[in-house]
């Protein structure tokens, strides 16, 4: 179990995979989910800037309803050939993303946003993750459509934690491709009670 915050902390997203990262570790938080329109593409140029606005576009909706404490968003894309690969809106479109992915290496970018209130002081930062997709037959995929696993999933899929049948993370960290990177997140959770902490 993780070591209590000397904060309160409030999640601005319903991702399933970011909240049960969070009490895996043993965090106590809220869940307030930002529900903004995220882009299709990055009017940036690139993927850093992409994750890391669209993250504190997701806080600045939820911070200003929180009295104190830590406001924690966050957003996940998949990258590749200079463009993002977001969330599928059908199934034919998460067959073409996955035929796309099959055989390659892709990159997995999270931007993260930590937000004090009522200070408004903000910690951003984007970490990347590179994953490679065996090849994945015909028949293989169509089963895994039928899963509906690609629902609301960057990149048309859901990573396990042990043994994935069709991905392996080739750099950087499991939670990071589920749409938290835990290990830095440790560390700023460290560097905002030192922050918060009178001396």
């Amino acid at each position: 179990m993780g070591t209590p915050l000397p904060f309160r902390l409030t999640l601005a997203s319903g991702s399933f995979g970011r909240r049960a990262l969070l009490e895996q570790a043993g965090y106590t938080f809220a869940v307030q989910p930002a529900d903004i329109d995220e882009p299709t593409d990055t009017a940036f140029g690139d993927i850093r800037h992409y994750v890391g606005d669209t993250a504190w576009r997701k806080a600045a909706k939820v911070a200003p309803t929180v009295a104190d404490g830590l406001v924690l968003s966050a957003d996940t894309v998949a990258w590749m050939h200079g463009h993002v690969i977001g969330k599928p809106v059908d199934r034919a479109d998460a067959k073409r993303i996955l035929q796309m992915l099959s055989g390659s290496v892709h990159e997995l970018w999270t931007g993260v946003v930590l937000w004090h209130r009522p200070s408004d002081r903000q910690m951003i930062w984007q970490e990347r993750s590179l994953v490679a997709m065996r090849a994945v037959s015909d028949a293989e995929l169509e089963a895994y459509l039928d899963t509906n696993q690609w629902v609301g999933a960057s990149g048309g899929y859901c990573i396990r934690e042990t043994d994935d049948p069709f991905l392996t993370i080739v750099d950087g960290s499991m939670s990071n491709v589920i749409g938290l990177p835990m290990e830095s997140l440790a560390v700023a959770f460290a560097d905002w009670e030192r922050i918060l902490t009178p001396r």
